[in-house]
Order: C-alpha cells, then structure tokens, then sequence
C-alpha cells in the first residue's frame, strides 16, 4: 500500500496521528517515502503511483463522484494564512492545481502562492517585511459563498475498507469539534517545522487552529459548488496526459 503525503504544517496532526496508529511499519515507511507538494501528489495518484492520499481537491473531482473520497481533507473557514494571491503579475503556483483554479473561479488577478512559502509571507506581512499586499482566497471564497473551503481531500483507488477505517479513526481520534483537540503535537515535532519555514511556534499553533479535518454536510456541500464552479468556467481537472 502507497499512502501520499502532503509536505505541509497543515497536515501535521494528521503526520502525528499516523505515528502512532496501529499499522505495518512498511506501510508508515512508504508514507516518508510518498511525500511531496500537491500538485505532484496529484500526478502520481493519477498515474497510480499512489494507491491513496491527501489530494488536491480538483484532482479528487472523479474520487468526489465514484465514492473513492474519504471524510477527511484540508479545510479552511474564512481565512487560511497559506493560499495567498499576490497583488503583481498574474503567476500559477506549479505546486497546486485546486488554488490556481480556485484563483480563476474567484476572479482573482495576481501571483498565486501557496503552503508553508505562503504562510512564511504572511508571517512577514505582519511583522512588516514584505511589501506586496496580498488576498486570503479563503476569505474571498468564503465571502463569495458563506462556506468553508476544501482544499485537499483524502482520496484511494483500491484497499477501500483499510483507508476508510484509516481516516475513520483519524476522524475519531480528533474528538469532537472540528480542530485537532484529540492529537497532541510533541514540542519537538512543531519545532521542526518552526525552524524550517522561519516563523514562531506560537504563529504555527494559531495557523494549525484554523485548520480543520473532517468533511461533513457543509464542506461537501462546498466542494459541490466549487466543482459546479469549476464545468461552468470550463476549467480542466489534471489528467494524466
């Protein structure tokens, strides 16, 4: 079994919880092993080099419709720190597909900037070192719809019942509510991260409590519409060729 990860703070409770989950050390192995930005996960699930991952949400489009979509994914309400749209000449961010189209579905004109570079410059922002002002896309999508955003989504191709029971028991292991109350972040696992993208640890807990898991009527509901969004602006999903 080939599970893809995203190399992102944002799924580091879900990295916490597979640590301590009770599986075959090959399978927890291949994890490490699979893990990159999205817009490459994307390419290797389509291609089959994943059986299953955290994917892009535009890229789960036919996992979305064929019931191979788990009820898990990474989700923002208002605003989410690190998919950001540069106030400069228009750009794509090569590592994710769903934010350049989420950007085209906005009508949003700028630089698209996306995960822990993202977060790192609005860190900056604040602090004021940079410049360049800069929009939220999920403020804007959430002003534009009054729901959340769905930016990644557990998806599989085969070993259904193990990755449903997988994401079920992270799901559980969350507790109630919609933050990561259930999964305690080690001081030394956070650090790193900290360290790597150049921001304080109190930064990194604040950005890691606007970030949600579980996908329930509401965010499948949004995903619907973005989709919606997405045949009615005739913006393409990645394919294989």
């Amino acid at each position: 079994m080939r599970f893809g990860k995203i190399e992102y703070l944002n799924l580091l409770p879900f990295d916490v919880f597979l640590k301590g989950y009770r599986t075959n050390n090959s399978f927890k192995h291949a994890c490490n092993y699979k893990k990159s930005y999205p817009a490459k996960l994307n390419q290797e699930f389509l291609f089959r080099r994943i059986d299953s991952g955290f994917i892009s949400s535009i890229a789960g489009m036919k996992a979305h419709y064929k019931a191979k979509a788990c009820k898990a994914g990474i989700i923002a309400c208002k605003e989410v720190w690190s998919v950001l749209v540069l106030e400069s000449n228009p750009a794509n961010d090569y590592q994710s597909a769903t934010s350049n189209a989420l950007c085209m579905v906005l009508d949003l004109k700028g630089a698209v900037l996306i995960g822990d570079r993202a977060l790192k410059y609005h860190y900056d922002s604040i602090n004021g070192n940079t410049q360049v002002q800069y929009k939220d896309m999920a403020k804007c999508w959430y002003d534009k719809t009054g729901l959340p955003f769905v930016f990644g989504r557990a998806c599989f191709h085969t070993h259904d019942i193990f990755y449903q029971n997988l994401i079920s028991d992270f799901n559980h292991k969350l507790g109630q509510g919609k933050r990561y109350k259930g999964i305690k972040i080690p001081h030394y696992i956070l650090m790193s991260y900290v360290n790597k993208i150049g921001i304080k640890k109190t930064f990194a807990r604040a950005y890691l409590e606007r970030i949600y898991y579980r996908i329930g009527a509401k965010e499948h509901h949004a995903l619907t519409i973005f989709y919606r969004y997405l045949r009615l602006k005739g913006i393409k999903a990645p394919k294989r060729f």
